[in-house]
Parts: C-alpha cells; structure tokens; sequence
C-alpha cells in the first residue's frame, strides 16, 4: 500500500464562528484560530480544516458565498488569513479549506447578472426551467424558485437563497479552477469538497417516485468527468489533500471517488453512520465498517468521523453525556482512531463537549432545523411535538462555541455569543481539561501520539472479532511483525468475555485503556461500562 503524509494525517475542524472571538462581536475569528494554535498543535494535530471563511451573506454559516477571493468581515480579512496560514505552517501543521462549489449566495454577482435578463451571457451559469418537477431540497419542500423578474424557476439544492451552478457550462468550470488556484498559489493544502457529489445533475429532471428520498441530487452521470477534469486542471499540480463530502453512496461508489488509480479525490466523507443512525446502533455501524473496508481497503482511503459542524456530539448522540460521558467520550475515541481510515476531530470533541437543549425553537439558528419546524407546523402538527423530534439532530448541537474555562461565555466572548453557549460550561472546558491528567484532551493526544509512533493504527490489516456482540466492538490492526487487539465495550452494562484461545493475553502489553486500577486478565476480560483496551499481543 502507498504511504503518503495525509494518511498518516489526524485532522482537527475549526468551525471558526464558534470557536474564539478576539473583537467581542460574539462571533468567532479567525485571530482567535491563531491565538489558539498552540492548543491544537498540543494535542498533536497534523492537518486543520478550516470551514468557510469567504465573504457571504452568511444565511447558511458561511456556506453561501458571495464572494470567493474575498474573506467575511466576520471572520477577519485576507491579511488575517494569510498570517493564520503562514503561523500554521510554522508549526508543522498543514491548512486545507472548504471548497464550496455546487452552490453561491443569490448575492454572488454571478446570480444576479443571471437573474437581470433571460438573454444574460451568465443566465447559463445556473440552472433554470419554465415549470418546476417534484423534487425537494434538503432544506426546502422543493428544489425551485420561482424567479418573477425572469418569469422562470432556477434549482437550489439547499436554501433558496443558496441557488446550484450549472456544471454543463465549461465557462463555470473554468470559473471554479480560476477559484481554487488562487488559493492554492497563496500556499493551502487542500480543500473539504463540500456535497461535490451533487455537480452533476439528472439530465431533463424527471419526476422521482418518492421525492422524499433526495438521493437523485448525487451521484449522477457527469460526476466524475468533472472531477478527473478538476484534477487534470488544478489538483494534479500541487501536493496537496483532497477530501469529498460524498452522501448517498456505497463503497462500491465510493472507490470511483477515491481510488488510487482514478485521478479524483485522495478520500472521502460517507455518511452511512451519520446521516442513518439516529442512536448507536452496534450490529449497523460493524456492518457499515466491515462493507467499507472491504471496498476501499488497499484500493482508496476512508475518513473516520462521528461528529462535526452538521451532526450532534458524539457523546450525545452515541455515548452517554451524563453519567459516563468521559469514559464514553474516551471510547469512542479509541474506535475512531484504531479503525481503518483517517480520523477527524470536530473542534471540543477533545474535551467531551455534549449536544444542548435550548427552551425554544427561538434559540436555535440551524437554517434547516428551523425550515423543518415551519414546514412540520404548517401541516398542522402540535408546534411542542414538531419541536422536540428536531433537538437530538439539530446542527445547532454542535455548533455552540468551544468552552475555554468557567468565564462567562465559557471565554469564548467578551461579548453577546452569535449562539447560545452550553449551560454545562463551568464543568466541561479546556482549562479544566488541561488541568486533570486523566481528561478526555489528555487521552486524545495519546492516541494520536500512539499512531505517530506505530505504523500498524494506520496501514494495518482488519480483522473484527466478535462480530454478532451487541455490547462489544473487537478487532485486531496487524502490519509485518505487529499486531494489536483492541476491546471496547460499548455500553452501559458491564460485559464479561473469554477471547479466542489464539489470543490469550499471558504475553500481551496493555498499550492504552479507558480506565485506571486494571487488573491482570488472561483469556478471560471482565470490561466496565465503556471501557476501552488496546494491547500489543
């Protein structure tokens, strides 16, 4: 297998808005990203994803870009951002952007040339029909607005305001690679392609049979001439790491993204867990793994991921956030990190941050929680009940800022936070992390230190164990003259298990655990609610 430095990678997303505000307008910055490096390099990061910081409206936190060689006063200016780069690469770490190209802002000069005259030369940069078919967006009933200056409907995938440019049009194509090279000269290492699987789109747009089910926005026939285009223009000139966020795909897709021989993508995103399994779900996640590493492993590269800017915290929505939060904050860890594939860290995933609950739908800014609740409410549902089946997924769950210490705001703001900070602050926060040697943040950046020094967490072998346990999740990672056996209950229960005799532990090395006062154990492992073990055997 081919080793280069983004598989030996461990990246950390900076969700800036939320992360430190340094001027006291209650939204993060990207001065405060800077002031913060130190932390990040600490924990032993190699790669930071930074997510939007270009000039936008900002209806859809960044992800409505007005202006791609601009950066939002929000988040500072080019000045700044060319210093936060230049301070991250003069600490060894390496900065990849979000590449957002399926959509602009309606405020983006391109759009509103487009929406002047039907006869416009940039008309053709978006996508426009005269009767609209029965689509939905993700964030809207439908995929069309009408558009009463032109008499015409034009497709947008997310909000109205965030309408889809036409990738048919060579002239947008070569727009974008003008884009990502302008960037890219200025020194970045990549780029996060948001929803790049949605470029291309079903030719003539027929009616789905059941519109609910939105997966004929992606994976379309086009796709992936754009993207061996893209790589043939732009990627294939730089050294740099790509990463697809690619929904509704199997790992049979995935390899036509990501495949060592197919000059695309280096890896991907799915979201076979994220987007299908509300709760933990032990026999579906063993079963998605297990699907995956058979279909990338040797031929393409995977991402490991249980939580990021659009998916409720970890802790919350998989583990326990109260009553063995960092025993479950810990184990989790330990899975995505010995799993096959690149782990990511979501910005206070390291300290165990849990999800919120907000007293009303008044408190939450998340666009399509908000839409969802409209919708929901006008269809005559009880406004109580719409409320609360949107909480445990709300984006907003993770997107409430990164708690520093106990001051007010959890130190985040000196003044009013764009979104409110977690009640749970004076308890759960860097400092006290940083703190107490037994943290969540001192765990993490053992993990990571153990994969910097042991080639097996990354380019070794899979084998699961246990495959039909529905408390516990085992597997061995083995490369040439090593190998590691790691046991993770994950549950509330205690669970007693006797290892295959092939695997008797009398000669093992317990690497790293979950938990203090081990006692020795043969074949024979008595493990408490959310433990994690990994040996060397």
């Amino acid at each position: 297998m081919k080793k280069t430095w983004w598989k030996d990678s461990v990246v950390y997303q900076v969700y800036w808005r939320s992360f430190y505000d340094t001027d006291g307008d209650g939204y993060g910055d990207l001065e405060g990203v800077i002031q913060k490096l130190d932390y990040i390099q600490n924990l032993g990061i190699d790669v930071i994803w930074l997510n939007p910081c270009y000039d936008s409206p900002d209806i859809d936190n960044g992800y409505d870009i007005a202006d791609y060689r601009e950066v939002m006063p929000k988040a500072g200016t080019m000045e700044t951002f060319e210093r936060l780069l230049q301070e991250v690469h003069n600490r060894g770490m390496k900065l990849i952007m979000d590449l957002v190209v399926n959509h602009t802002s309606d405020q983006h000069p391109w759009f509103k040339e487009a929406q002047s005259s039907k006869d416009h030369p940039k008309r053709d940069y978006y996508i426009w029909r005269k009767e609209p078919n029965n689509w939905r967006s993700y964030f809207t009933p439908s995929v069309w607005e009408f558009d009463a200056q032109t008499e015409e409907y034009y497709f947008h995938s997310f909000a109205i305001e965030q309408p889809d440019l036409n990738w048919q049009n060579p002239i947008v194509r070569q727009e974008i690679y003008s884009i990502m090279k302008f960037w890219l000269d200025k020194g970045i290492d990549g780029f996060r392609m948001d929803v790049i699987n949605l470029l291309a789109k079903q030719e003539g747009f027929p009616d789905a049979e059941n519109p609910e089910d939105i997966s004929y926005l992606g994976n379309n026939p086009g796709i992936h001439d754009y993207l061996r285009e893209m790589h043939e223009e732009v990627l294939q000139h730089y050294d740099i790491f790509t990463v697809g966020e690619i929904p509704f795909v199997t790992p049979e897709d995935g390899l036509l993204y990501v495949g060592e021989d197919r000059q695309e993508l280096h890896t991907l995103f799915h979201f076979e867990v994220c987007d299908y399994m509300a709760n933990w779900d032990m026999e579906r996640f063993k079963e998605i793994q297990r699907r995956w590493y058979q279909g990338l492993w040797g031929k393409g590269w995977n991402s490991q991921f249980l939580n990021n800017h659009d998916h409720t915290r970890l802790v919350t929505r998989f583990g326990n956030d109260t009553t063995y939060r960092v025993e479950s904050a810990k184990c989790f860890a330990t899975l995505l990190h010995l799993l096959p594939g690149m782990p990511y860290i979501y910005q206070g995933e390291e300290i165990g941050m849990t999800g919120v609950r907000f007293n009303s739908i008044e408190d939450y800014h998340d666009i399509a929680m908000k839409n969802k609740y409209q919708e929901e409410v006008e269809k005559g549902r009880e406004p109580e009940e719409v409320f609360a089946s949107l909480l445990h997924l709300s984006r907003d769950n993770s997107r409430t800022p990164v708690q520093w210490n106990d001051m007010p705001h959890g130190g985040f703001t000196n003044g009013t936070p764009w979104i409110n900070v977690n009640p749970n602050y004076k308890e759960i926060n860097v400092a006290a992390a940083l703190n107490d040697p037994e943290s969540v943040y001192y765990f993490y950046k053992k993990l990571i230190q153990l994969r910097k020094e042991n080639e097996v967490m990354v380019y070794g072998s899979f084998q699961e164990l246990f495959e039909d346990h529905q408390q516990i999740y085992s597997f061995i990672r083995e490369l040439d003259d090593e190998k590691w056996l790691v046991v993770l209950n994950i549950s509330e229960q205690q669970v007693q298990i006797k290892l295959p005799e092939s695997l008797s532990l009398l000669e093992k090395e317990l690497l790293l655990t979950n938990y203090n006062n081990q006692e020795e154990q043969n074949s024979e492992l008595q493990m408490r609610p959310y433990e994690a073990r990994i040996y060397r055997i």
